[in-house]
């Protein structure tokens, strides 16, 4: 199935950006706008690829929030944090081309919500 194609390449993607996350989250020189934005870039693929599994359609956004409701409107689990991630909006793109300096990101935090969005994704594209 083409979806599920989709859906595993999200998740290689996604997984590129959250080893960078784990990588760049202990070098205190690197600012808290690429840690940031790659925990954003992981998240928003980690959504986006199941989404895909479910064969559910979603425009190109980098809107967590969005993403999120996609998913509550189709009845699936919400990830781990949900609460929380859309408040990695920001280092999407306004971070990312210095439009605004989000900071005091807490990393240890960060890397274990993009670990259990990971989990979360795996799990539910396993089910499918």
């Amino acid at each position: 199935m083409a979806e599920d194609s989709v859906a595993r390449l999200l998740l290689e993607s996604a997984g590129r950006d959250a080893s960078t996350v784990n990588t760049l989250a202990g070098l205190s020189h690197i600012h808290d706008s690429i840690v940031g934005f790659h925990a954003q870039q992981a998240a928003e693929k980690y959504l986006k690829a199941v989404l895909s599994a479910h064969d559910i359609p979603f425009r190109r956004t980098h809107d967590l929030a969005e993403l999120l409701d996609i998913l509550a409107d189709h009845n699936l689990l919400p990830p781990p944090h949900a609460d929380f991630l859309d408040e990695l909006n920001p280092y999407a793109v306004e971070a990312r081309y210095g439009l605004t300096a989000p900071s005091g990101l807490n990393r240890s935090t960060i890397v274990s919500l993009v670990t259990d969005v990971r989990l979360w994704a795996e799990n539910q594209i396993e089910r499918r």
